[in-house]
């Protein structure tokens, strides 16, 4: 018996090379912005902000049109935006200041990280097993 949850077998997902030499690129750029904060190179690793979170809106914005790819790409802009406020608040040395009498400031990490973990949370358990029960039914 099959598996419901996992694609057809004729299913096919394929990405331009135009697009893909983007999303590696978008690889890169992550990799320096890490790279920067972990060397301690403030200019570098804030100015690699933009170019990774463009390319990673980007990448959502083409991919709209596909629900699951949307949903990942959203959340990977999202893990961005968390792990670059983490990043300039070590810089700025308030990364243990307490904010709003609540959280640290690498603490405010996790409200992009929550955003982006109910975007995967709503895709699951909400738009994906819909998607399964159209495609049940479309087959019947």
């Amino acid at each position: 018996m099959s598996n419901p949850l996992q694609e057809p077998a004729s299913a096919l997902y394929s990405i331009p090379a135009k697009y893909r030499g983007m999303e590696n690129l978008h690889i890169v750029f992550w990799i320096i912005k890490d790279i920067s904060w972990c060397m301690g190179w403030e200019t570098l690793g804030v100015g690699m902000i933009v170019p990774t979170l463009f390319v990673a809106l980007f990448i959502s914005w083409r991919n709209r049109h596909i629900a699951s790819e949307l949903a990942h790409n959203l959340a990977v802009a999202f893990w961005i935006c968390a792990n670059s406020t983490w990043m300039i608040m070590e810089f700025i040395q308030r990364d243990k200041e307490l904010f709003f009498g609540l959280l640290t400031g690498k603490q405010l990490s996790l409200i992009p990280f929550t955003l982006g973990s109910l975007i995967l949370i709503y895709y699951y358990l909400i738009q994906r097993p819909n998607e399964i029960n159209r495609r049940r039914t479309t087959t019947l």
